[in-house]
């Protein structure tokens, strides 16, 4: 087999999560290391504002980040300035992922237990959310959209953005990312990358008008997932979002080159991306091997492709069935499960934990990430087992309102009454009872 990536073989094994964790590592992504080189900035920033912010950027990018906050001219100009298909284009993916957002609002409801007796449940907005847009080894106008587009449709009342200075740019924000915003809308922009965002979002920079904000959102590198992890308690946060990770479940019937596409393009994200394809074929094996050796060889991205292939997160995986290859991406709960076989629909029923599921194989995880209309801020980690990806949800909360009349309480009455004497706690029962003398 290629050196490329590993293959690994689990006919005649049983697929058990113990066995999965030990052959499937994820990459490595200590944050204990991480968390102790952010302690210190979290002060720092919190006593020092922006002095810090600035200070910090000069020493770990070598960039002069003033003015952090960015002014309403620099917007308007990134915006004037941008490509227009890019523009179009991006204008297509607002769309998208808007009505998809306003598709899957959760709805109010009200429900009457008995005469006078009500309880509805309405959805509230957060007040003011922080939203942080990488800008690492690439530039993420999408994470703009995805971000911004269900804070909107949810009715976020405060959005700010922060996004790293780029050297390339004077240490200014990227013109395309700046630009997304000013599409969007937002006017609150900063200056501001990698942890220390977390830290402003968390406690505010007063000189610079950023308030505190209650939830942060957005990917980003560990020290940004240690930061998250730190601060969760003084802000909600969406997740520990850690590097990409895409398994398909493929069998013969799959077109190799289109596989091999797909799981080059998320190895394109880091190196630490995790590449995995689950398969029943052996033969489809070999031709996707052969499929990356000739795709990665025209790849632009091509060093950082090859260190996430040859990573033990990534893998060519033969199993005995289909629906080993289904036990294996559940136990795994990957980011993106891209499903090509020719019984799509069925092995979807069988998967419980996937960030988000793409069927067939016009149905790439790279549409995903800019224009299927679905969010591409996901669960990474083994994090779908328990949590979603970012949505309007995300930036909502449920609030439920009781409204009882004389009559409805009475009928109840005596039953609150007996279960807080039950648990001693006599004065709820007096709070009810007083009612009725």
């Amino acid at each position: 087999m290629s050196e490329l990536i590993r293959f690994l073989d689990l006919r005649e094994q049983v697929i058990s999560a113990a066995h999965i964790e030990q052959e499937l590592p994820r990459a490595a992504m200590d944050l204990s290391t991480a968390i102790e080189v952010i302690r210190p900035l979290i002060e720092r920033i919190r006593t020092t504002g922006a002095s810090a912010i600035e200070e910090i950027a000069s020493e770990i990018d070598g960039i002069d980040v003033s003015p952090i906050r960015v002014s309403e001219i620099e917007l308007s100009t990134a915006l004037a300035e941008l490509d227009a298909e890019l523009k179009a284009s991006l204008e297509v993916a607002i769309e998208r992922v808007k009505k998809v957002s306003i598709a899957s609002k959760p709805q109010d409801f009200s429900t009457s237990l008995a005469v006078g007796a009500n309880v509805s449940q309405r959805w509230q907005p957060i007040d003011s959310v922080g939203l942080y847009v990488p800008g690492g080894k690439a530039v993420y106008p999408s994470s703009v959209v995805m971000n911004v587009v269900p804070a909107l449709v949810a009715g976020v009342k405060q959005i700010a953005i922060a996004t790293p200075g780029q050297a390339a740019f004077g240490g200014r924000p990227h013109p395309t990312v700046l630009a997304t915003a000013a599409l969007l809308g937002v006017k609150d922009v900063y200056t501001i990358g990698g942890p220390a965002a977390v830290i402003a979002f968390a406690y505010g920079v007063p000189e610079i008008g950023l308030k505190p904000v209650q939830l942060v959102t957005g990917p980003g590198n560990v020290y940004v997932a240690a930061a998250k992890r730190l601060l969760r308690g003084v802000i909600a946060i969406d997740s520990e979002a850690g590097p990409t990770e895409i398994i398909i479940i493929a069998d013969i019937s799959a077109n190799a080159a289109y596989v091999a596409a797909d799981l080059i393009s998320q190895a394109e994200h880091d190196e630490q991306a995790a590449a995995i394809l689950v398969t029943d074929s052996s033969e489809l094996i070999e031709k996707v091997r052969l499929q990356i050796e000739l795709q990665v060889a025209k790849s632009a991205n091509k060093s950082r492709i090859l260190a996430a292939l040859a990573g033990q997160q990534s893998a060519l995986v033969l199993v005995s069935s289909l629906s080993d290859a289904v036990s294996v991406s559940n136990i795994y709960a990957t980011e993106h499960l891209s499903i090509q076989t020719s019984q799509n629909a069925a092995l979807a029923k069988d998967i419980s934990n996937a960030g988000a599921i793409f069927l067939g194989s016009y149905s790439p995880v790279s549409l995903g990430d800019y224009l299927a209309g679905s969010n591409h801020v996901l669960p990474t980690g083994g994090q779908a087992k328990f949590g979603s990806g970012l949505g309007v949800h995300t930036f909502l909360r449920a609030q439920q309102v009781v409204e009882y009349s004389e009559t409805g309480l009475s009928e109840v009455a005596n039953n609150v009454v007996s279960i807080a004497n039950s648990e001693g706690l006599e004065a709820h029962g007096e709070a009810i009872k007083i009612r009725f003398q």
